[in-house]
């Protein structure tokens, strides 16, 4: 009997060592993986703590006001990890300046978006019936102005056959322009004249007329400085999206497109605008958002996991350092002053 098991015996142990083998390759393979993966999309668990971000020296009782799955909220700026405020208002995109919050509402079963403008207690000041696919929206620092873009074609600022409409609300008069289309483009001191022309991403001045919006048309993509008052579009540097001015008035944060072709992703830089200078920033990321400033020296924007959940991440404006994640499953940020 022990002759007809010892080979037996053997075999067992033979099996064993190649599943131990087995599954420390797999392990190896995942460990492989996982890394491949972590250097292509944000993650939550290698994260630097908010508390050390420099966004937050000095601030204190500031607070953040992002979107929880969609959800007006608030969280305290010295802890934006930690517990936040949820109300019951729903955006698909939001935006908070000066004491007026602009909220674009998602589409209903039987109608289309809106533009809600909140106060400071988010009581509903005006609306605006809109169409298309809300995108983007921004405030002025005064709470004055109101900016909004929807898609009205396609979905995507990478594909070619996408169209927008954007528009201005003044707050103070109720006057609504509609379309920022009906402005007159100037390149190089010439009126463009074209079929094809979108606008998108508008960005506030602090004279409550001039703004800055990306102007595409013809394969070109501009940043363009825009002139309320005198209803022109300047185009100032081509290459720039979705810009995002800086609270001193002197830089514009963008995306840019890589190898100047969306398909590819995009790079967030930042413009001075006084000499066109670029500055990449140290994040390597495809960060399809509008940046927002949270001071002079700091950007933040919304990255998307691959299970969908938007995070915001912050990095230096000066292209020094690394990104930071600062508040997990949110979106829209911008910074409420202390109460």
């Amino acid at each position: 009997m022990k002759a007809l098991n010892a080979p037996t015996q053997r075999g067992k142990i033979l099996v064993t060592v190649l599943a131990a083998v087995l599954l420390t390759a797999l392990a190896a393979a995942t460990v492989v993986r996982a890394r491949q993966n972590a250097s292509s999309a944000p993650s939550v668990n290698d994260r630097t703590p908010a508390a050390a971000s420099p966004v937050l020296a000095g601030r204190p009782g500031a607070r953040l006001r992002v979107l929880s799955n969609g959800l007006l909220s608030t969280v305290p700026l010295d802890d934006p990890s930690g517990p936040r405020t949820v109300t019951s208002t729903r955006c698909d995109r939001a935006y908070t300046a000066g004491g007026t919050t602009a909220c674009l509402t998602p589409a209903g079963a039987l109608s289309g978006p809106r533009l809600l403008v909140l106060d400071e207690e988010l009581r509903t000041r005006h609306t605006v019936a809109l169409t298309g696919l809300p995108n983007r929206t921004r405030v002025s620092a005064d709470g004055r102005l109101v900016a909004w873009t929807l898609f009205v074609g396609g979905d995507s600022y990478a594909g070619g056959g996408f169209s927008t409409r954007t528009g201005i609300l003044d707050t103070r008069t109720g006057r609504v322009i509609g379309s920022l289309e009906d402005f007159a483009v100037l390149r190089d001191g010439r009126r463009h004249r074209a079929a094809d022309v979108n606008v998108w991403g508008v960005t506030f001045a602090a004279d409550d007329n001039r703004f800055y919006a990306t102007v595409s048309s013809a394969g070109t993509r501009s940043l363009v400085e825009g002139d309320i008052a005198a209803r022109t579009l300047r185009t100032l540097a081509d290459d720039v999206e979705c810009p995002s001015l800086s609270p001193d008035g002197r830089r514009i944060a963008f995306k840019q497109a890589v190898g100047a072709d969306p398909a590819r992703g995009w790079q967030v830089s930042v413009l001075d605008l006084a000499t066109l200078r670029r500055t990449p920033l140290a994040e390597t990321r495809n960060v399809d958002d509008q940046a927002a400033w949270l001071d002079d020296s700091t950007v933040a924007y919304a990255l998307q996991r691959p299970d969908g959940t938007d995070d915001v991440w912050t990095v230096p404006a000066d292209g020094s350092g690394s990104p930071r994640l600062l508040v997990p499953g949110a979106d829209s940020p911008a910074v409420l002053p202390a109460v």
